[in-house]
């Protein structure tokens, strides 16, 4: 489902501290403006007993297969033997951890909290590919006390879906509630109980997780959230797409603050910074690299997919030449001319402000709707479209 950009039409009309005077411009708040684009820092926390697909989930929320540069080692013995923190190849402000396991016997709550800092984490993932067991409830039960979120994962699922698969009365839909049931009667009812497979992402409860956590996780860490997962649907590509949509609008604002500023040339570069910086998150969170549409297109078994890649912009992107000429020629006429009256060469006006903001944002849109559309493409062509 497409933004709906009636909703959010109200984002894109100039803001009322860019009507002011120039002396109400400070550098602080020129930098909150610019902060809030990428600072946000999400700590996940992935926990479980030996065995449980950890290192697994990990590498796929990240995008990443096992044997990627990279990637969290896997084995069926315990790789985790203290907390090993693994950061997203394109989203560096979002972190993972894989913590030691609770299976052994000698688990002590207390002293694995304070082992694993508790406080530095977002929240929690408990993973188990059997039933849970009582280290794990005991876990949750401390982490719930400390007023900390935390989530029950019952991992690969898809091994399960295979095994019941032979028998003559196989219904999948029986074999998912009978899991979820027995999930729900050993964590005594705890409703945030997903089944997932790491490696089908778009099955089963993953998407029901991820709603649940945009719900729950604060909303200045939801567009991190959002923005780091892979595209393994076209209703995750969407919410990327309106997140950078609402983002627009900040990279703007701060493209009028710094157009304020009395320091000549300083808007022309970093306008430019802006859109480009911008474009690039887009591309990368989007799935528009090589290495994400070969991935792709082996996972479709469609070698074809990088010809879909036919924009100006996204061939622009990828091949690191983008200029802040090409930026205004790669959208269009319009936007074109607006950003030009934003690099005229005057300091310290509101008019100056306006110009850029109005200017910067509408790039900002029109090359956003470029690089969106190209994605469509290539989930289409991948013949993913359909899978919400």
């Amino acid at each position: 489902m497409k933004p709906n950009t009636q909703e959010i039409e109200h984002l894109y009309e100039v803001p009322d501290f860019l009507h002011t005077s120039s002396a109400e411009y400070e550098t602080e708040q020129e930098k909150e403006q610019l902060k809030h684009l990428d600072n946000v820092t999400l700590h996940i926390a992935v926990t479980g007993s030996t065995g449980g697909g950890k290192s697994s989930f990990i590498n796929a929320i990240r995008g990443l297969q096992p044997d990627d540069v990279n990637a969290a080692p896997t084995g069926v013995t315990e790789m985790t033997m203290t907390p090993m923190v693994y950061t997203h190849p394109t989203m560096p402000n979002v972190k993972l951890w894989d913590l030691p396991g609770t299976g052994s016997p000698k688990f002590k709550v207390k002293k694995y909290l304070k082992q694993v800092k508790l406080d530095t984490f977002d929240f929690f993932i408990i993973i188990s590919s059997e039933r849970f067991k009582e280290n794990d409830i005991m876990l949750a039960k401390a982490i719930k006390e400390r007023k900390k979120l935390f989530y029950f994962l019952r991992s690969k699922i898809d091994n399960d879906i295979q095994a019941e698969s032979q028998r003559k009365d196989f219904d999948e839909q029986k074999v998912l509630s009978h899991i979820r049931e027995d999930c729900h009667r050993n964590l005594k009812d705890n409703p945030n109980v997903f089944l997932i497979s790491s490696f089908e992402l778009h099955k089963y409860d993953f998407q029901a997780l991820i709603d649940t956590l945009e719900k729950q996780v604060p909303a200045h860490k939801r567009d991190a959230l959002v923005l780091s997962l892979p595209i393994y649907s076209s209703r995750i590509l969407e919410k990327k797409i309106e997140t950078f949509f609402k983002q627009s609008w900040s990279a703007a604002v701060a493209s009028g603050c710094i157009a304020v500023a009395p320091v000549p040339g300083l808007s022309i570069a970093c306008n430019a910074g802006i859109l480009l910086g911008f474009f690039t998150k887009c591309y990368y969170a989007f799935g528009l690299d090589d290495e994400s549409i070969d991935k792709l297109s082996v996972r479709v078994n469609n070698p074809s997919l990088k010809s879909v890649r036919s924009s100006p912009l996204v061939v622009a992107i990828g091949q690191k030449k983008l200029s802040n000429k090409e930026l205004s020629a790669l959208t269009n006429k319009e936007s074109a001319v607006k950003f030009a009256w934003s690099m005229v060469p005057v300091v310290g006006s509101k008019r100056t402000a306006e110009m850029s903001y109005s200017g910067t944002l509408n790039l900002l849109r029109a090359g956003l709707q470029d690089l969106a559309d190209t994605a469509r493409e290539v989930l289409k062509a991948a013949g993913l479209s359909d899978v919400y």
